[in-house]
C-alpha cells in the first residue's frame, strides 16, 4: 500500500478548558483537525482504556481514524484509501472486537463493500483494506452497522440493495480465523424484491432482550414509507411479535408485526421510528404520521396483551409537513427514544422548527404530565463550547456521542459544524471552509 493511500500523521492540538460552576463540572475542548463542511455525514467515536479512536472525513474528504491516549493530547491520523462524495448516506463507523482488533467500515451508498481491519490490536495505523466478508451480496451495500449480540460475538448488519428495493443482511465474525459468516441463512428482513426495509439498530433492553422497529418502502421516494412494525430477539438469529409467537425468516411485510399500518404518504419518515423502553423493560416505539386532520404529530406505541396501545403525544394545529422524493432530505421534526426516568414515568426528547423540548409521560397512559420537568440532562455541552463558530450562513452543529467505554463520570463528544444534507447532489461554490473536529470531555 502506498504511503500517498495510507499515511501517518502527529499532531499536537489546541486545548481549551472551561469549567460549569452550576454542576461543579469541567469541561474541556481538544482540536483534533479541520474537517469537511459543506455537506454532513455521521462520524463515530469510541474509547476503549488506554486508548479513544475517532473516524471521520477530512478536510480532503478522505477517510480518516484519529487515535489518542486518553492521558495524551497528541493524536495519530490513519489515512484510508476511500474519499467522501456528495452524500450524506456514507457514515464511517468502527468498533473493536474481542481481540480488540479495529474493524471500520463507511462512505457506502449502494455501492461494493468498503471496510478495513486492524492487523494489531489497538492500533488505527495497522488498518488495513479486505475486500470483503462472505463474498455474497456485497456489491451494492447501504447502511453499514456494528453491533454485539449476548455472547458478545461481533456483528455487521447491512443492506444489500437500493431503496425500495433490499434486503437486511447479518454477518459474524470469528476472531480466530479472521473470518466471516453469515449469521443466519440469507436475510433477517426482506423487502421481497417489491420494497425495502428501514430498521433501527437492535437494541438491548436491561433484561439482554433485543428489540427492532421498522418501516417499509417501497419506492426511493421518501413518501412511500407505510407500515412502521416491531420484532424481539434474546440472539439476533430466532425472531418474535410481542405477544411471543415466533416469525418466520425472512420477516416480510406480510410476516411482520405490524405496530401501525399507517400508509404510503401517511406521515411515516424512515429517520424518526424509535425504540425505547419503560421502568418494566416494555418497549416502547415513537414516530410521527399525520393525525385526522392532516397535521404531522408524535405517536408512542406499547404492547399491550398481543396488541399495541397507540397514542398521540403531541397535538401539534396547523402542521402539515410534507416530505417526498430520493436523496437525503433536510426534515425539521425529530423524535427521540423512550427513555426510563422512574416511578411510572419515561421521558421523550423532541425537536420542530426551532422549538425543542422533552416531554415526561405516564407510562401507563403514555399521555404528557402536566408540569413535569425533565431530569438535568447528562453531561451536555457548555455553551462556551458548542456556540457556532464558522460565519458561513446555514452552517450548524453537529455532535456524535461515544459508542465506548469510558471511564468512570467521563463523558465524551465529537463537535463539528456543516451545512444541511442538500439531497446528495453537489453544491456549486463559494462552500464554507472545513471545520474543525473537536473532542469534548466533560467531568463533575
Amino acid at each position: 500500500m502506498s504511503s500517498r493511500l495510507l499515511s501517518l500523521l502527529t499532531i499536537i492540538p489546541c486545548h481549551l478548558s472551561v469549567a460549569r460552576s452550576d454542576t461543579a463540572a469541567t469541561a474541556s475542548s481538544i482540536d483534533l483537525e479541520p474537517v469537511w463542511s459543506a455537506h454532513p455525514v455521521g462520524f463515530a467515536l469510541l474509547t476503549h482504556p488506554p486508548f479513544q479512536f475517532a473516524a471521520y472525513y477530512d478536510a480532503e474528504r478522505r477517510m480518516t481514524v484519529a487515535q489518542r491516549r486518553l492521558d495524551s493530547t497528541t493524536w495519530t491520523f490513519q489515512r484510508l484509501p476511500t474519499s467522501l462524495v456528495w452524500d450524506s448516506h456514507n457514515d464511517v463507523t468502527l468498533t473493536l472486537d474481542s481481540t480488540n482488533h479495529l474493524h471500520v467500515a463507511g462512505n457506502m451508498h449502494n455501492v461494493p463493500l468498503i471496510y478495513f481491519r486492524s492487523e494489531k490490536p489497538l492500533d488505527a495505523s495497522s488498518l488495513r483494506p479486505v475486500k470483503s466478508m462472505t463474498g455474497l451480496r456485497e456489491s451494492h451495500v447501504t447502511y453499514p452497522l456494528f453491533l454485539k449480540d449476548a455472547n458478545n460475538r461481533l456483528i455487521f448488519r447491512y443492506r444489500d440493495g437500493g431503496s425500495g428495493k433490499g434486503d437486511d443482511l447479518y454477518n459474524v465474525y470469528n476472531p480466530e480465523s479472521k473470518t466471516w459468516s453469515r449469521l443466519i441463512n440469507g436475510p433477517l428482513l426482506s423487502g421481497e424484491d417489491l420494497r425495502s426495509a428501514y430498521a433501527s439498530k437492535p437494541t438491548a433492553s436491561p433484561d439482554g432482550t433485543f428489540h427492532m422497529v421498522w418501516v417499509w418502502r417501497d419506492t426511493p421516494d421518501c413518501a412511500t414509507n407505510h407500515s412502521i412494525s416491531y420484532a424481539r430477539s434474546t440472539n439476533l438469529v430466532d425472531w418474535t411479535n410481542t405477544a411471543g409467537k415466533p416469525i418466520p425468516l425472512p420477516i416480510t411485510l406480510a410476516t411482520g408485526d405490524v405496530i401501525d399500518p399507517v400508509p404510503p404518504g401517511g406521515g411515516l419518515l424512515n429517520i424518526n421510528r424509535e425504540i425505547g423502553f419503560d421502568n418494566s423493560n416494555q418497549p416502547i416505539v415513537t414516530y410521527h404520521k399525520y393525525d385526522e386532520h392532516g397535521d404531522l404529530n408524535i405517536y408512542a406505541a406499547k404492547p399491550n396483551n398481543d396488541r399495541w396501545k397507540i397514542t398521540k403525544i403531541s397535538d401539534w394545529k396547523n402542521h402539515h409537513v410534507e416530505f417526498s422524493g430520493g436523496g437525503t432530505i433536510v426534515f425539521h421534526v425529530r423524535v427521540g427514544a423512550a427513555t426510563p426516568i422512574g416511578q411510572g414515568r419515561i421521558k421523550i426528547p423532541y425537536r420542530r422548527e426551532g422549538e425543542s423540548g422533552t416531554w415526561i409521560l405516564d407510562e401507563k397512559t403514555l399521555r404528557p404530565i402536566p408540569g413535569a420537568t425533565p431530569p438535568p440532562a447528562i453531561a451536555p455541552i457548555p455553551p462556551a463550547l458548542a456556540k457556532l463558530q464558522s460565519t458561513f450562513p446555514g452552517m450548524k452543529i453537529r455532535t456524535t456521542q461515544d459508542i465506548g467505554t469510558p471511564p468512570p463520570q467521563t463523558h465524551y463528544r465529537l463537535i463539528w459544524e456543516t451545512l444541511d444534507a442538500n439531497r446528495d447532489l453537489p453544491r456549486q461554490p463559494p462552500l464554507p471552509a472545513p471545520s474543525m473536529l473537536r473532542l469534548i470531555t466533560i467531568k463533575p
